[in-house]
C-alpha cells in the first residue's frame, strides 16, 4: 500500500471551469453569453461546459464539483489558521455582500451533514448569513436530529430577532428545534444567571453543551452593524467595545484584530456558553465581504473555529496577508475568557 500523502489533489482545469460556468448559470443567473463574458471563453464553449457539468453529474440541488482557485484558496486558509476545513464558494459578483453564494455554499455543507447523518445535537446561532443559508436549504428530512440555539433570541425590546433561524430550520427539516427565549444580553451579570436556571432555559442550555457540531456566524463591531440594527447592543456600547480593540464577534464574545478573546462587561452578560466551552466544540463559521475581512481574520487568528464557509472574494483577502504564525491557536488565551 502507498504511504498517505499530504499533497493537495491534483485538480482537473478544464472540470473546474466547467463547475464555475455552471455556478455562474445556474445559480447566479447568468445567460450563456454573460457567461462566456464572465470566463473570457467563447460563447460556444460556455454552452460546452455547461453542458459538461450536467452530464457528469455536477448539477443537483446544488453544483458540486472542484473550483481550481476556490481549492486553492481552501487549502492556504486551512494552512494559515490552523482549519480543519474550508470551504469557498466562487464569486457570483454580488458585491460587498455576497450573501447568495454563502447561502448556497452553507446550505451545501448544512444538507450533506444532515445526510451523513452523524450530528445529532447541532448548535446554531443566527444572523442574516445564516438565515440566507437557511432560505436556500431544499426540504431535508432529518427526524433524529435536533437543532438548538446557542444563543438568546430576543432583542432587548423582547422583540424576537428577525434573523433567528431556528424555526426555520424545524420547518425545513422536521426535526426538533429548541430556542433560548431571553435577550441575547442580559441586563446584568446578576441578571443572566438568574436567567439561565429558570426551568426550561437550563434545559435547553444542557442540550447546546452537547452540541457534536456548532454552526455559527460572524459579527462585525460598527454602529452600522447587525447588533446595533437588531437592537442588541446600543451605539455606545460599541463605542466601549471599539475602545479596548474588539472589531469582531461571535456568539456574543468579542475579538481583537490579533485573536485574543476580550474580557468585557457585555461578554460576561451574553446568554452563550463561555468561551472555554466553545473550545470543547467542533465550530464552523460561515461569513464573508469586504467589510467583514479584519472582523474573520481575528476569529480566524483566536483558534476557535474547526472550519471556515466563506465566499471567493473575501477568502483572497484573507490569504494574501501575511502568514499566520502557530501561536495564533493559543494566542487568544493570553487575556482573561468568561
Amino acid at each position: 500500500m502507498a504511504p498517505p500523502t499530504d499533497r493537495p489533489p491534483v485538480i482537473d482545469g478544464e472540470a473546474s471551469l466547467a463547475t464555475r460556468a455552471a455556478w455562474l448559470y445556474f445559480a447566479a443567473g447568468l445567460t450563456q453569453s454573460e457567461v462566456a463574458d464572465r470566463l473570457n471563453i467563447q460563447s460556444t464553449k460556455a454552452h460546452r461546459l455547461i453542458a459538461r457539468a450536467s452530464r457528469e453529474g455536477m448539477i443537483r440541488v446544488f453544483v458540486e464539483g472542484p473550483v481550481a482557485e476556490c481549492v486553492a484558496l481552501e487549502n492556504e486558509l486551512v494552512r494559515r489558521f490552523g482549519l480543519s476545513f474550508c470551504r469557498v464558494a466562487p464569486d457570483l459578483g454580488e458585491g460587498e455582500l455576497p450573501l447568495k453564494a454563502l447561502a448556497l455554499e452553507g446550505a451545501s455543507f448544512l444538507r450533506q451533514t444532515l445526510e451523513r447523518g452523524d450530528d445529532k445535537v447541532i448548535g446554531v446561532g443566527h444572523g442574516r448569513t445564516l438565515a440566507a443559508v437557511v432560505e436556500q436549504m431544499p426540504q431535508t428530512p432529518a427526524r433524529d436530529v435536533q437543532f438548538v440555539s446557542l444563543l438568546g433570541g430576543l432583542t432587548r425590546k423582547f422583540a424576537a430577532n428577525p434573523f433567528d433561524v431556528i424555526h426555520r430550520l424545524a420547518e425545513r427539516t422536521g426535526a426538533e428545534a429548541y430556542l433560548l427565549p431571553v435577550p441575547v444580553f442580559a441586563n446584568s451579570v446578576a441578571d443572566r444567571a438568574v436567567l439561565m436556571q429558570q426551568f426550561g432555559i437550563a434545559e435547553v442550555f444542557a442540550l447546546a453543551r452537547k452540541a457534536s457540531l456548532l454552526f455559527v456566524g460572524i459579527g462585525q463591531i460598527s454602529r452600522e452593524g447587525f447588533l446595533v440594527s437588531s437592537g442588541m447592543i446600543k451605539p455606545d456600547e460599541v463605542t466601549e467595545l471599539k475602545r479596548v480593540g474588539a472589531c469582531a464577534d461571535l456568539l456574543g464574545h468579542f475579538f481583537s484584530a490579533d485573536g485574543a478573546v476580550l474580557d468585557t462587561d457585555l461578554s460576561a452578560r451574553a446568554t452563550s456558553m463561555s468561551v472555554p466551552d466553545l473550545r470543547k466544540h467542533r465550530i464552523v463559521a460561515i461569513a464573508g465581504g469586504t467589510a467583514k475581512v479584519t472582523a474573520l481574520r481575528g476569529v480566524l487568528r483566536s483558534g476557535v473555529l474547526h472550519g471556515f464557509i466563506t465566499d471567493e472574494v473575501t477568502a483572497k483577502a484573507l490569504a494574501t496577508d501575511k502568514p499566520e504564525t502557530t501561536s495564533g491557536r493559543t494566542r487568544s488565551k493570553t487575556r482573561k475568557e468568561t
